[in-house]
């Protein structure tokens, strides 16, 4: 027998080869008996993290912050807020223009209704719209006193004729004295502004028509008590006094005792800030004590001053802040036909013109006594300052060393005499 094949001898314990210590195990394991995992490299397949990094907001380490914003994502942000506001903006005035509307023409509704249908018949319409077509308008002061002894008058305290001339953004006023000598129809001559008392407005735009051979368009009517109450409502106007002023005693505020010894109005010159009483009455006077030259024409002048100071504060912006609110209370001095896309028509004439632009035109003639009442008999010199109202004619004013009452034109912001 071999010495191999008898190795080890029966009944003796195989020994153990030497290993790295104890417990080693020579031989391999089934894949399946394996007490523990393999994981293989991550190598091929991406990044791998370290084992001891930490996430973000772990212990050890604080939360990264937000990253800084660059200047193209501020700017974004900035035009974007812009944008909102912008919207808001313009969301308002759009609500705040279609209130005001709303409102102004409610107005113009009921001024339209207060303007009798005879005086509408007696109108020449014309076709075409204001804001690109030649319009004359008459413009009637009435004066409704409610002082002791006038409260029964009904005059036409002011007669004015606007034309319109958008094709050269000008616009005209002819001023017609209230006590020039013309024939009324059917009443015989008399003073002009008597026609209003006789026919009230349809006659008054007969005896204008007749007389000065213009179409009249439109035809507004300011009530002057009412249009105190105006003034007050928008806060007041600023008028430019271009001469000191003393009146006569006329339209006593105070009490009959005190009356007795009151010395009349008084206005200094320059720009002056007036409430509704104190403008009606300046537009009112007729006798300055401080300037014996002046008459009704003067008279007249500081009525248009009114006029036109009141047109202006009425285009400011605070005006339109309060047109919601007051729209309908601006209309309550006038009675008219023109509609409310007629006045703002009429206002971007106006815008269009400018101040500077305006031609201010008046009628005149001689002073004669008639059946012991103080007129003025027309004379030729009115025709020619009609042609100049019309355009047919470049304005001139009255020729130097005339009358005060001579007829004329004048280019400017101001009413003449002044």
């Amino acid at each position: 027998m071999a010495a191999d094949d008898n190795w080890p001898p029966l009944g003796t314990q195989c020994p153990r080869r030497a290993g790295p210590g104890p417990g080693y195990i020579d031989r391999r394991m089934p894949e399946e008996e394996k007490p523990y995992r393999v994981y293989k490299s991550g190598r091929g397949r991406g990044k791998v993290s370290s084992l001891g990094r930490k996430k973000p907001g772990s212990l050890g380490r604080p939360p990264a912050g937000p990253k800084p914003r660059g200047p193209k994502t501020t700017r974004r942000r900035i035009l974007q807020a812009a944008g909102i506001v912008v919207c808001l903006f313009v969301a308002w005035l759009a609500a705040w223009i279609l209130a005001s509307y709303f409102s102004f023409r409610d107005g113009v509704d009921s001024a339209n209704a207060r303007l009798p249908v005879a005086a509408k018949k007696a109108l020449t319409h014309k076709g075409g719209m204001l804001f690109d077509t030649s319009t004359t308008i008459l413009l009637l002061g009435t004066d409704h006193a409610t002082f002791s002894g006038r409260q029964s008058s009904h005059r036409s305290d002011s007669i004015m004729l606007m034309r319109t001339d958008p094709a050269h953004d000008r616009i005209y006023y002819l001023s017609i004295p209230r006590d020039l000598y013309v024939p009324i129809p059917a009443h015989g001559s008399d003073r002009i502004n008597a026609a209003y008392q006789f026919g009230r407005e349809a006659l008054a735009i007969r005896t204008i028509q007749a007389f000065t051979g213009l179409k009249i368009n439109h035809i507004a009517i300011v009530d002057f008590n009412e249009f105190k109450k105006l003034i007050d409502e928008i806060g007041g106007i600023t008028v430019d006094v271009p001469k000191a002023i003393h009146s006569n005693r006329f339209d006593c505020p105070f009490s009959a005792d005190k009356c007795r010894s009151w010395d009349g109005w008084h206005f200094a010159k320059g720009k002056q800030h007036m409430n509704g009483q104190r403008a009606l009455i300046y537009s009112r006077i007729r006798e300055n004590r401080l300037d014996s030259g002046e008459n009704d024409l003067t008279r007249a002048a500081r009525q248009q001053q009114v006029i036109q100071a009141v047109s202006s504060k009425l285009a400011g912006m605070g005006t339109f802040l309060d047109l919601p609110f007051i729209g309908g209370d601006l209309m309550k001095p006038l009675a008219t036909d023109l509609s409310a896309g007629d006045f703002i028509q009429l206002g971007w004439v106006r815008f269009r013109s400018g101040g500077g632009g305006a031609v201010h035109c008046r009628l005149g003639g001689d002073p004669e006594y008639v059946n012991g009442n103080a007129v003025l008999v027309p004379n030729e010199n009115n025709r020619a300052v009609i042609s100049m109202f019309t355009g047919e004619s470049a304005p001139q004013p009255p020729p130097p060393g005339s009358s005060a009452y001579e007829p004329g034109c004048e280019i400017g912001n101001q009413p003449f005499p002044h």
